[in-house]
Order: C-alpha cells, then structure tokens, then sequence
C-alpha cells in the first residue's frame, strides 16, 4: 500500500537542465515546509526568470503559502546558485487550469476536460484534449474520452502516463465552479454565480548575479638591461687626431 501511495505521489515529469538543478536544490526544504513541487520552468535571456509552482498536498495553496516558500528558499538559492545568472524568482500556486504532474491529479480531477501530450506518438499523434477518467495507478495509464472524432475511430483512448511530456485542465465554467467549491469560501458562504476564485497572487523577487572576485591580470614583466660593459667607445689614435685637424684648414 506505501508504494502504490508514493506511485501515485510521484511526479510523472521531470525537469531537465537549469530547471533540475533548481528542483534538486529546493525540493527538501519545500517539502520540509509541508508543501510539494507541482512544476519549475527556467526561461533565459535578458529577463531570465524561476517560476515554481508549488501547493499543498491538498492542492491549495494561498497566498501566505508562497510568501513562507519564497522566504525560505531564496537564501538557498542565493547560496547554491543553480542558475548562474541575475534572474527574476516567481513562486506561484497551480492556478485553475492547473498542470496535471501527478497520478493523483488525473484522479482529483477526472471527469474534468485536459490537454494532454506525449512524449511519443500513440496511434500516430501525442496530443489529445478530452474528458479525462479514473487512472490506473498500478498500470499508470489514463482513459480519455475524445469528442467529435471521425467515424470508425475510437472515442476513448487509454493514455499511457509513462510517456507523459505535459497535462493541464481547459479552463471551463464547469471547472471554474468546482474549484470554487473545493477551494474558495467556507460551505456557508454561496459564491455568486460568475464570481472566480482568487489565485495565489505570483510572489517575486529580483536575484541578482552573484559577485565573484575577479582574476587578477598579469603584470606586464620590464625586461632588466643587461649587466656587464656597456658598448666600447673607438680609440682614435694622436696621428688621426693630427690628420683630421689639418684637414680642416
């Protein structure tokens, strides 16, 4: 029962690059914090930016919740500096068309509409945007209902999760709805009819490249005169002194 749980717990994408080492760096203390990792992306450039989306376990996350994550990981980040580079950190929740990273996601949300993409071609295609079913955590797979598909072909696909590159919901009425009533105002408060749950507000912060010393440059060397007798002056001897005096009258 303890590994099905930690299976479904796991995450089914992993960060590559800039991104991993940023994961590797910030996942325990994040954890210790009793929240979890839903994704981090690394975007480069002249406005390089860190964005970690992070919740509970739950799936809530408020806006105290990123302030404690971007109080306590910002000193790690500075010190083990991952990225290598002045950038800006963005810590965020999920949001409502949140990512889909966990097998337990597809199940907290199945019989909601995603977007789902592979890694490789399933039936020759990788995408697909349907309602989502119940997963199977044992065979970490997932059933999806495609609409308007051609004749002949078949309106649900059984998704292989190993193979997942990316997953998210469509933001609908329907969900924005469920999420009110899972996450928003207390059972005894109705939310108005149009009215959208508040999101964790994105909580940022300028690091700035890191000040290392500089390398001194060589001094350039002044080559020393050379010790020993300077250049011999002629001899001119009396008889040329002589000749030359008189060659001038």
């Amino acid at each position: 029962m303890a590994d099905m749980a930690e299976a479904t717990e796991k995450r089914l994408v992993s960060e590559s690059g800039v991104a991993a080492r940023v994961v590797q760096v910030i996942e325990g203390a994040i954890e210790g914090l009793g929240f979890r990792i839903v994704r981090v992306k690394v975007t480069s450039g002249g406005n390089a930016t860190v964005q970690i989306m992070v919740e509970r376990p739950d799936g809530t996350c408020a806006i105290e919740d990123c302030e404690a994550v971007s109080r306590t990981i910002s000193p790690i980040l500075d010190l083990d500096d991952p990225v290598g580079g002045a950038y800006n950190l963005e810590i965020s929740s999920p949001g409502i068309d949140r990512p889909l990273v966990r097998v337990s996601d597809f199940a907290r949300w199945s019989g909601y509409e995603a977007k789902v993409e592979l890694a490789r071609p399933l039936d020759g295609r990788k995408r697909f945007r349907g309602i989502i079913g119940e997963p199977d955590a044992v065979a970490r797979t997932v059933p999806i209902d495609l609409p308007d598909v051609k004749e002949g072909l078949p309106s649900r696909i059984v998704l292989p999760l190993a193979d997942l590159a990316e997953a998210h919901l469509v933001l609908t009425d329907e969900l924005i709805r469920e999420s009110l009533r899972r996450g928003g105002p207390p059972a005894d408060e109705e939310p108005e009819e149009d009215e959208e749950p508040e999101e964790a507000a994105p909580q940022v912060r300028f690091i700035p490249a890191p000040k290392r010393p500089k390398p001194k440059a060589d001094k350039p060397v002044k080559a020393k005169p050379a010790k020993g007798p300077g250049p011999k002056k002629p001899v001119i001897s009396k008889a040329a002194r002589l000749k030359d005096r008189d060659s001038l009258h």
